[in-house]
């Protein structure tokens, strides 16, 4: 079947067989800007329309099967069940500020194998389709719409490593960007990564205004390299040599990850500020979120705006994240999947 979200597809699809374009306009709007039910959406065409659509075009290919609401914040935890029952996680943060955030996923479970990140001790289970990456944004805007509230950011930044499955990612986003679909503006999209090399090359040249979040985490390869495997090959020397390509247009934030005892030293801030120096980057810093089985400790707030400190008195801007949502374990680095639906199981 076609995909809704293969809009030149689309185009010729409706045009052939006599949905005129203001139709098809009315349905779009429907579905990706107001966010309405399903029934509502297809309410949009004729009757001739909907049989159409019912026969030829595929609307989801993910169905909500949890949702778990922290009582701390606003973040709410989606778990989603694709058409083969594995299960995806995304994440709703409601900030402060009245800003609404989604966090989605772009694979089912990692290769990288983070040894701070839950998702990466699943290992991979696939990538997911461009339609199953949109599907969350659709689903998730959908429950916030029931709540009055507008979705402003959608960042890729779940389970799963985006550059791993870069084409379906860029083809998503050049859908999330798309006039007759989402028409979300681009500095309200990213993308985080721990950094493949070629393929953020590829991608800030395709996306300059996309923001992009490189996971550095330390700026010493040894510790590197032992947080994220996959930096021994994605080395800290092939990444600094193309940061400046990737900091041209202003759109690279650092994340640095603070573990107690591992990266957080004299040695580690003096090597993170030699590294980045003469880079416009922002830095991120962000907290630990335990998982179990993780030997890791967070380090305590007042280390952390200590580092900040010295971070901004070399001349870098600074953010100290707040982690939402710990208690429902839909934090960074906490997203580790539930066990896949077994066939016949409801929820």
């Amino acid at each position: 079947m076609l995909s809704v979200y293969d809009s030149d597809k689309l185009d010729v699809f409706c045009r052939k067989n006599g949905i005129y374009d203001h139709a098809l306009k009315r349905f779009r709007n429907a579905f990706f800007k107001r966010a309405l039910p399903l029934d509502e959406c297809l309410g949009t065409l004729t009757e001739e329309g909907r049989a159409q659509f019912a026969e030829h075009i595929a609307l989801h290919r993910l169905a909500l099967a949890e949702r778990h609401d922290s009582r701390l914040d606003g973040a709410s935890k989606v778990i989603f069940v694709t058409a083969d029952m594995e299960r995806v996680e995304a994440v709703i943060l409601r900030i402060e500020s009245g800003r609404t955030s989604l966090c989605i996923s772009s694979q089912i479970g990692c290769s990288a194998d983070c040894a701070f990140c839950a998702t990466g001790k699943m290992g991979l289970t696939r990538n997911l389709t461009v339609d199953e990456l949109l599907d969350q944004v659709v689903l998730a805007r959908r429950l916030l719409g029931a709540e009055g509230r507008q979705l402003r950011n959608v960042v890729i930044m779940g389970m799963g490593e985006p550059f791993h499955n870069e084409q379906a990612v860029c083809r998503a986003l050049a859908c999330l960007r798309d006039v007759r679909c989402f028409y979300f503006s681009e500095r309200h999209l990213l993308v985080s990564t721990v950094g493949v090399s070629a393929a953020m090359v590829r991608f800030v040249e395709r996306f300059p205004k996309i923001r992009l979040a490189l996971s550095l985490h330390s700026a010493r390869q040894g510790v590197r390299a032992k947080l994220i495997p996959f930096g021994a090959v994605h080395s800290l020397e092939k990444i600094r040599a193309v940061l400046p390509a990737l900091t041209a247009h202003g759109n690279c934030m650092i994340e640095y990850l603070l573990l107690q005892g591992v990266n957080d030293g004299p040695a580690d801030l003096a090597a993170l500020i030699e590294y980045l120096h003469g880079l416009p980057v922002h830095i991120n810093l962000i907290q630990f979120n335990p998982f179990p089985g993780s030997p890791f400790q967070p380090v305590t707030s007042s280390a952390r705006e200590e580092f900040a400190h010295a971070l901004r008195k070399a001349g870098f801007k600074v953010t100290l994240r707040r982690s939402l949502g710990t208690d429902i374990a839909a934090a960074c680095g906490q997203l580790a999947g539930a066990k896949p639906i077994e066939k016949g199981e409801t929820t």
